[in-house]
């Protein structure tokens, strides 16, 4: 009874942590329309490795499991 037990919260926690990774491009979308839906009218979104970061700051999100981040910068007009 144990082992199934076990083997059902290792199963439950693998699902989970796949779940978790999200593809970067599918990340980016969704910022983007949350930006969007703010009315921000002049921004960029770039996804760049993690060795890119400069300023911690204007990382939005993380993605590919952790090996990007996505970079928000508002554009001056």
């Amino acid at each position: 009874m144990i082992r199934i037990a076990t083997a059902l919260l290792v199963s439950l926690v693998t699902t989970s942590a796949l779940a978790a990774i999200k593809p970067c491009e599918e990340l980016k979308a969704e910022i983007e329309a949350k930006i969007q839906a703010q009315g921000v009218p002049s921004y960029t979104l770039e996804i760049v490795p993690n060795s890119e970061v400069q300023d911690p700051n204007m990382v939005v999100g993380s993605c590919d499991g952790g090996a990007r981040k996505i970079i928000y910068q508002k554009n001056d007009q």
